[in-house]
């Protein structure tokens, strides 16, 4: 059973995992287990570049991006677990007790928090009926978004990224997740609002 599972191992997927992963030394996330479907396959990253991405180095390319974002979560948060080459199809269940299901495995867990893109392909099962179209995309691109409040979709589910309504870019993406994640602590938290920093103090 994990805490709280990870759909999609892009942009806001892996700052999430992040930011909960830098939190492990707070006393009420010292026992929870965190997992991250990391499928990047159809990531808009792989055709990207940055040149106007905050903290990223000029030039750097997308695809450089998604690599060094897994080996980094693996060396900083080894306690994280990465779940790789594995699509989600179906969702079951409601809070606390939800069901993950991939093409190959199944997944219990008590939160999830979706960041697999815009793109209209969406074909999770058991989430369709949130699908609605996205809010801040051009309507020729026919992209979509999950019905949310605040990233929340329901009681334990959350949508980050563009499939939240937010616009494609990668630091509005990062800020997504890293703001999804610092909800899940303040869940965990018994309500007491949390954040996680590093310090060199």
């Amino acid at each position: 059973m994990f805490d709280v599972l990870i759909i999609g191992g892009g942009v806001s997927g892996m700052s999430c995992a992040l930011v909960l992963g830098s939190a492990k030394n707070k006393v009420f996330v010292t026992d929870k287990k965190i997992g991250i479907l990391t499928h990047q396959k159809n990531s808009s990253l792989q055709e990207a570049i940055f040149y106007n991405a905050y903290g990223i180095t000029s030039g750097k390319f997308g695809s450089e991006l998604l690599t060094e974002s897994i080996e980094h979560l693996e060396e900083t948060y080894p306690h994280i677990t990465q779940i790789p080459n594995e699509k989600v199809m179906k969702v079951e269940g409601s809070y606390p007790h939800f069901t993950v299901i991939t093409n190959k495995n199944a997944y219990t867990t008590q939160n999830i928090v979706i960041g697999i893109g815009s793109a209209n392909t969406f074909d999770i099962e058991g989430l369709l009926q949130y699908v609605e179209p996205h809010k801040k995309a051009l309507p020729e691109k026919q992209r979509i978004q999950l019905k949310n409040d605040d990233h929340k979709v329901v009681d334990g589910i959350y949508a980050i990224g563009t499939l939240a309504g937010w616009r494609s870019q990668l630091a509005i993406a990062a800020g997504s997740g890293a703001a999804v994640a610092t909800d899940i602590l303040t869940l965990w938290n018994n309500g007491v609002q949390t954040h996680a920093h590093d310090s060199i103090r």
